[in-house]
């Protein structure tokens, strides 16, 4: 039986010197400015830092270990069975695309009916001007046909 080889990383003196150095000219700058235009910079540093981290210890933990299940896609428990390159009907993508359309509309009518007060009649004449082209973009939907799962029935 043959023994995966184990992978040791070790960080040298020398690097974290360097980076100590680096941590201290950074506060020593920041020191010496004022703290409203750094607090973008600082920000900045501490994302980066942080995502620098994150990645350098998922290279340092992570397993390296191949094999056969390994490289299968996990199917919640169950063998993959067949390709998964299967053509869909344009029926599921057009349904997908009126949802966004038609779920968007409540988001812009609900920022409407918080401010309502606010707009008066000229914000009520525009929701209502909104509201018409959706319902006419629905009933085109409908018209095309766009809104049919079932196969058309032959006369």
């Amino acid at each position: 039986m043959r023994v995966p080889r184990q992978h040791t990383h070790t960080i040298s003196a020398d690097a974290v010197d360097l980076a100590c150095g680096l941590m201290q000219f950074l506060l020593s700058v920041i020191a010496q400015v004022a703290p409203e235009p750094w607090k973008l910079a600082i920000y900045t540093l501490g994302v980066l830092g942080l995502v620098a981290l994150m990645l350098g210890a998922s290279y340092l933990l992570g397993g390296r270990d191949h094999g056969r299940a390994k490289d299968e896609p996990f199917e919640s428990g169950a063998i993959g069975v067949g390709t998964a390159l299967l053509r869909m009907p344009a029926k599921f993508y057009l349904v997908a695309m009126f949802f966004v359309i038609f779920d968007l509309e409540a988001v812009f009518l609900y920022a409407w009916a918080v401010s309502v007060r606010q707009n008066g009649w000229s914000g009520f004449t525009i929701a209502s001007v909104f509201v018409i082209v959706l319902l006419a973009a629905l009933f085109y939907v409908w018209r095309a046909g766009g809104l049919d799962w079932a196969p058309r029935r032959k006369p």
